[in-house]
């Protein structure tokens, strides 16, 4: 029986150390969606396992020292935006949804200058007509089966500044505001392996490179904050990711909750941020509200 819980608990770790290898394989960003859970699984393994004490409570602190990199940041205050210059509401809608009058009216609600959407497909599509009164600034792109992805803006666009990666999970616009000219992408990535994200993300990353700061990125990446696929987007772009790590995904195994829809933003915009109730979708919006030169 203690053989029995030894391996477990070693294939546990094994799983837990796979997840900070994303530099190495895309498994990694995979199994760094479950960090938390696995970590919390290894720790209770190594304390509940017969190993010798000298082994078992070194393993056991650096299990909870792994967890508290994702606990601690929620537990810590929340970062305010006294008078935020813009609004964004970022979501998923789900390419499936059947209902659209409570996403309408909360949108009406919150009236956010800027929308990232991804998933709009022909079920959904209506939703940008119904908003472009007040968001007539709209690019919308293709991708995958279940929709593509779009940007909405009350602010005007500045001529030739679109961006429309065909088929890859990207659109963008530079709108002119009051603070000045900013860059707006909403952007969907597969998941991460067996999957194509690492390769979805390589094809990007030279649309994303050399975009005049300030750059707001909302998306579904699939992704947790602390995956090697956030830190090479936010590299490449000059952003950094915005809140704390509040789940907005439930994963269908167990009901697993995941943060895998972000903001970015580059380090000039102060950004306060909430996630939304679903209506009507399998992902949580967020909300953020943004400041420049904070």
């Amino acid at each position: 029986m203690r053989a029995v819980w030894i391996i477990l608990t070693l294939g546990l770790g094994t799983l837990l150390g796979l997840g900070f290898a994303g530099a190495w394989h895309p498994a990694g960003d995979s199994f760094a969606v479950l960090r938390l859970p696995l970590a919390a699984a290894f720790a209770l393994m190594v304390i509940w396992a017969a190993w010798p004490r000298r082994i078992r409570w070194p393993l056991a602190v650096l299990a909870l020292l792994v967890m508290a990199q994702i606990v601690v940041p929620r537990a810590l205050p929340r970062q305010g935006v006294p008078k935020a210059d813009w609004v964004l509401y970022q979501q998923n809608l789900l390419f499936s949804r059947r209902s659209n009058d409570a996403w309408l009216k909360e949108v009406a609600r919150q009236s956010p200058d800027m929308l990232t959407l991804q998933e709009v497909s022909r079920r959904n599509r209506a939703l940008l007509e119904t908003l472009r009164p007040d968001y007539p600034t709209q690019v919308t792109c293709p991708f995958a089966n279940v929709g593509g992805v779009a940007v909405l803006s009350r602010f005007p666009a500045i001529p030739g500044q679109k961006i429309c990666a065909a088929r890859d999970g990207l659109a963008g616009v530079q709108v002119q505001t009051a603070q000045g000219p900013v860059w707006l992408l909403s952007i969907h990535l597969h998941w991460p392996w067996p999957h194509g994200q690492a390769a979805q993300v390589d094809t990007l990353l030279p649309v994303l490179q050399g975009l005049e700061a300030p750059v707001i990125i909302g998306g579904d990446f699939n992704s947790v904050g602390w995956s090697h696929t956030l830190r090479r987007i936010g590299k490449i772009s000059g952003t950094r990711r915005a809140g704390p790590w509040d789940a907005t995904f439930h994963l269908p195994i167990m009901r697993t909750p995941v943060a895998i829809d972000h903001v970015l933003t580059s380090p000039g915009v102060a950004a306060a941020v909430t996630v939304q109730p679903k209506l009507g979708s399998d992902h949580r919006g967020v909300l953020a509200r943004l400041a420049v030169g904070e």
